[in-house]
């Protein structure tokens, strides 16, 4: 077998297809976007390039047939706040040979070990965790657009390897042609009733204004997890950019209390829905016709909530409800859209899991995120429990 540094458009090229012949004839397979994916290793697209670094490889076997491919990174704002100091490694693809998997993994181990890190934690991503985020080990159907899909055997060449869960991801679903719990609109009533809150959909035509909101939002809502850094701006705005060609104003929705944002909910139709009939090209004029084409014959009948949050004095108000309840108004003007993806929550987040079951949710997939300490004697330490936010009497009144 022979490792080989991507260096140049050749390798690069032989990176994107590694994919496409690991899943050859897998109908549950959707091809990321090859435009997608070079971007994360782009330091002119890829703000994480200035605080961080990455490389990339591709496996082949003794007869030069492509058989795998992995990334790995460092980001230095969060690499040294845990116990050790811990890199990443992800875009992992592989045959089913434990030989192949683990010359991948020890070739992410050696460059991360020569950086000065002591465990790496995969398969993730070299930008924010709601893209190409862990392992799929439950729940082997279509991919939502940016979620990770595996085939069944890559959890034991992980775990074998000796990767340990660091935390678990739930997505959980919501079929729209059953309503929702009757409690649930009677919460957002009594919120949406009570005065200083008021709720507003995204609007292009502003959104320097709602890309500050969310910044605001998102800085004191994640404020409490483990290794949190503020999130950049231009971050936010390649975020947006990307969302640009399939998003829906009404489906991006913020809550305000006396004019100061304290909840927001991005939520887009399915791009994958479509995007599996391209196979990752989208660069030609015939590759951006036939996504128009398809767009208009087959359309959207799914839609996945990518990201939601809420300043913590808010978080036990029901705005949550709120965001439901205006969210529920636009989808029934929206009849062909059938179903909605609540996009991972975390096992160190019971908050927002709780959130989701009152919802009506049903389980829907599950990934692993997990971490390898190089010091086999050294244990990994779960992802911290979020604590639970007491609630703010200045904030309820009499609730």
């Amino acid at each position: 077998m022979q490792i080989i540094e991507v260096n140049d458009k050749r390798t690069a090229r032989q990176f994107l297809d590694v994919a496409r012949i690991i899943y050859k004839g897998d109908p549950n397979f959707v091809c990321p976007l090859d435009g997608m994916i070079e971007a994360i290793f782009d330091p002119a697209k890829n703000n994480y390039f200035s605080h961080g670094e990455c490389i990339r490889w591709i496996l082949k076997d003794d007869n030069g047939k492509l058989i795998g491919r992995t990334a790995a990174f460092i980001n230095r704002n969060k690499a040294y706040n845990y116990e050790v100091p811990v890199g990443g490694m992800g875009l992992f693809e592989c045959i089913n040979d434990q030989k192949a998997a683990f010359a991948l993994f020890e070739q992410c181990k050696t460059w991360l070990a020569a950086k000065g890190m002591e465990a790496m934690d995969g398969p993730i991503n070299f930008g924010e965790n709601e893209n190409f985020w862990g392992l799929l080990v439950e729940g082997f159907s279509p991919a939502s657009f940016g979620m990770n899909y595996h085939l069944p055997y890559y959890k034991e060449l992980f775990e074998s390897y000796g990767f340990k869960q660091y935390f678990e991801q739930v997505t959980n679903k919501l079929d729209l042609t059953i309503p929702f719990p009757e409690r649930f609109w009677k919460i957002s009533e009594r919120i949406m009733a009570r005065p200083g809150y008021h709720y507003a959909h995204f609007q292009k035509s502003n959104t320097e204004k709602f890309l500050q909101d969310f910044k605001t939002i998102y800085d004191k809502a994640w404020a409490f997890h483990d290794n949190f850094t503020p999130i950049s701006i231009e971050d936010l705005r390649e975020q947006f950019r990307e969302l640009k060609s399939i998003m829906d104003e009404e489906m991006i929705w913020f809550v305000y209390h006396e004019n100061e944002p304290i909840a927001f909910l991005v939520m887009a139709p399915d791009a994958n829905q479509i995007l599996y009939y391209l196979n990752g090209h989208i660069t030609s004029i015939w590759d951006k016709l036939k996504f128009l084409y398809y767009k208009k014959t087959k359309g959207f009948t799914r839609t996945r909530i990518i990201v939601m949050g809420v300043v913590p004095q808010y978080r036990r108000l029901g705005v949550e409800s709120g965001i439901f309840w205006n969210m529920g108004e636009v989808m029934k003007r929206k009849p062909r859209y059938k179903e909605v993806e609540l996009s991972w929550v975390g096992d160190f987040n019971p908050q927002m899991m709780a959130i989701h079951k009152a919802t009506g949710a049903v389980f829907h997939k599950r990934h692993i995120t997990y971490r390898y300490m190089f010091d086999p004697s050294k244990t990994v330490i779960l992802m911290n429990i979020i604590p639970p936010v007491e609630k703010n009497s200045a904030q309820n009144g009499n609730e």
